[in-house]
């Protein structure tokens, strides 16, 4: 069997180099590498994962701060999986992965979690910045630590994580803005609901309705966008009275743009006459979403890739800590558009 020592005799270079050159370090010359990949495509050589990861004299340690799920609210399931994949993949590597979640309604349970984390004394952190105060008192802590952060599905501005891995929010809003003038074909008045306006400004859902507002104003559509909050969707009856009346006081809205992945109880909530005659945008393919698409209760969902979200962050930041590779700050994700017609081909996840 051909080892790294023959092909660094035969190129007539360091072991070193050869290392070098196969876990693309860089500090190697155009002209060598080339000799050395050949030499390298000559034998077929590869490194072996496992063989790597125990010559490895330290291991890595990735430490994941997420929301939880539950059946009412099942999108952070999606990156999860997409976190255990990867796990699985990296592992090899000599790469550990661990989760943390915390509960999205509560900023003392995410402060909670990220101190049982902190002291597992994790190589990197990947976490999901859903409140804007207690996110910076914890990037001062792992700036203090040096420990790297990346941001995932939120991207705040005015901080120094590595990289956001995510959708362009901003951008996905301005297509669901054109989705609903396209599928109405005229200006008109749409009805903004939105939901958990007490975290922080600067999330996904903010830069979508933006997104969506854009496409109108820049387009020179003379249509008109009404919002209304609602603190809590899960109230059922108290969210039901309050769209339909809200419905019935501004009888000129023909859609509803719901930023979130809650569109299923907005669905839900509206009278038979209203969910006949309105056009219904959201986001995420969640199970619930996804059956509202294809009742024709919702007219499309977009999907932020909720799965690779999770996938490729962990491979991210492995590549960052074993190969020393910088990603770009900002990682967006396809925008991902279903109908009823083509949500059956999307890629499902499951365990």
């Amino acid at each position: 069997m051909i080892t790294i020592k023959d092909i660094a005799k035969e190129a007539n270079v360091s072991d070193g180099t050869v290392d070098r050159v196969l876990h693309n370090r860089g500090g190697v010359s155009k002209k060598t590498e080339a000799k050395i990949r050949t030499i390298l495509k000559k034998y077929n050589f590869s490194v072996n994962p496992v063989a790597s990861a125990l010559a490895l004299k330290n291991k890595f340690h990735i430490a994941a701060l997420i929301p939880s799920y539950n059946d009412d609210d099942l999108f952070w399931k999606s990156p999860y999986l997409g976190i255990l994949k990867a796990t699985e993949d990296v592992k090899n590597f000599g790469t550990q992965v661990s989760t943390f979640k915390y509960n999205q309604y509560d900023s003392v349970s995410y402060i909670t979690m990220f101190k049982k984390l902190i002291k597992t004394k994790p190589s990197a952190v990947l976490l999901v910045p859903t409140f804007l105060k207690e996110t910076k008192e914890i990037v001062k802590n792992l700036e203090q630590l040096e420990i790297p952060y990346f941001f995932i599905n939120v991207d705040l501005e005015g901080f120094n994580n590595t990289a956001f891995i995510g959708q362009d929010s901003y951008t996905a809003g301005y297509i669901a803005g054109k989705l609903m003038y396209l599928n109405l074909s005229k200006p008109s008045s749409f009805l903004i609901i939105q939901s958990r306006h007490n975290i922080t400004k600067n999330n996904a859902i903010f830069k979508r309705i933006e997104g969506f507002n854009d496409y109108f104003l820049k387009n020179n559509i003379n249509s008109q966008s009404f919002t209304l909050k609602i603190e809590n969707l899960s109230n059922r009856e108290e969210t039901k009275e309050k769209i339909n009346d809200f419905l019935k006081n501004h009888p000129e809205i023909e859609g509803i743009f719901v930023p979130s992945s809650r569109i299923y109880m907005i669905a839900d909530c509206l009278n038979d006459s209203y969910l006949k005659k309105l056009q219904l945008i959201g986001f995420d393919n969640t199970p619930q979403n996804i059956e509202c698409l294809l009742n024709d209760s919702v007219s499309f969902l977009i999907s932020q890739k909720p799965f690779d979200q999770g996938y490729e962050s962990i491979r991210i930041i492995t590549d960052y800590l074993m190969k020393n590779k910088i990603p770009t700050n900002k990682i967006f994700l396809p925008i991902e558009i279903l109908l009823k017609e083509n949500a059956m081909y999307m890629e499902r996840h499951d365990i």
